[in-house]
């Protein structure tokens, strides 16, 4: 019986220790050493100051990467943690985590064009933060997402003769990554947000404003803030994550958007995480193939 007992106890302490040397490699993992630089502004729209916050690795590599903080076209305005994006900080990225203004006070077409300006002062302002404005690249998850994808198809030239040179400024991205996105608001199709007559979302009809509420009008409004329609020549390379069992946003929705790109001959990929709903425990995990993207596309030697 002591034997046993003994035994059993030296089993118990190698997996005890196993188990810790686990958790903290799981910590150091998700907390790269980095510098922050808090709640710069890069706009006020709507009489709020609208901010990003800096995360640039130790060993950076010139690169930037713009994170959008949005879900359900809202952005929490509370501390941001750089665990979310650490396979990014990791890889030498340096990160704007970028917040918005949030749904009904901001319409999403207002968050799109704030997130344009965000964008335009991070090109204007890149030599400070040590990237090259020529190579920037965007991500998000959910609204994140749609927003990221419609700086992809939508971002450009800012006006040459505007007196604030930030606005002179292109909005264009280089390179995308995201989860999960709505890339048609005119197809909800299997969405459990299809009110079924062609509307919008039925739980986001305020996120759109007024022209949301007559289907004539949203028709043209749903189309104008819909990726999937404004794809060209011009769209920079594209990396989806979707789970098949999203109910909220259908993979249908990423699927479309890939055939859409394809047939304009663009580089789009699409990875399919298998029984993943809208949001999985690993995703923070998964944030290495938008490494590997960014890797691919952003790097002039490709690595």
């Amino acid at each position: 019986m002591k034997k046993f007992l003994r035994r059993f106890l030296l089993v118990l302490a190698a997996v005890l220790a196993l188990l810790l040397l686990g958790a903290a490699g799981l910590w150091w993992w998700l907390t790269p050493a980095c510098r922050h630089v808090a709640d710069v502004v890069y706009t006020r729209s709507q009489g709020s100051d609208l901010t990003f916050d800096v995360f640039t690795p130790l060993a950076p590599n010139g690169l930037g990467v713009a994170v959008l903080i949005s879900g359900s076209w809202k952005s929490s305005p509370g501390p941001i943690h750089p665990w979310l994006f650490a396979a990014l900080l990791r890889r030498g990225y340096t990160v704007f985590a970028v917040r918005h203004g949030s749904q009904p006070a901001f319409t999403v077409s207002q968050i799109f064009a704030d997130l344009e300006r965000a964008i335009r002062f991070l090109r204007t302002h890149a030599a400070e933060y040590g990237v090259n404005p020529m190579r920037l690249a965007v991500a998000g998850g959910s609204s994140g997402g749609h927003l990221s994808l419609l700086l992809a198809t939508r971002g450009g030239p800012g006006m040459a003769d505007a007196p604030d040179p930030v606005d002179r400024a292109s909005s264009a991205v280089q390179a995308v990554a995201c989860f999960f996105p709505v890339t048609d608001l005119l197809n909800l199709g299997k969405s459990t947000e299809n009110p079924g007559d062609g509307g919008p979302p039925k739980s986001f009809v305020k996120a759109f404003g007024p022209r949301a509420t007559t289907l004539p009008e949203w028709r043209v409004l749903g189309r104008e803030l819909s990726p999937i329609y404004h794809v060209g020549p011009d769209l920079p390379p594209v990396f989806l994550l979707h789970g098949d069992a999203d109910t909220l946003v259908p993979l249908e929705q990423s699927e479309s958007f890939v055939a859409r790109a394809r047939e304009a001959g663009r580089e789009v990929e699409l990875e399919v995480h298998p029984g993943g709903a809208h949001g999985w425990l690993t995703m923070v995990f998964d944030v290495r193939r938008f490494a590997d993207w960014f890797d691919r596309h952003l790097r002039p030697d490709g690595r």
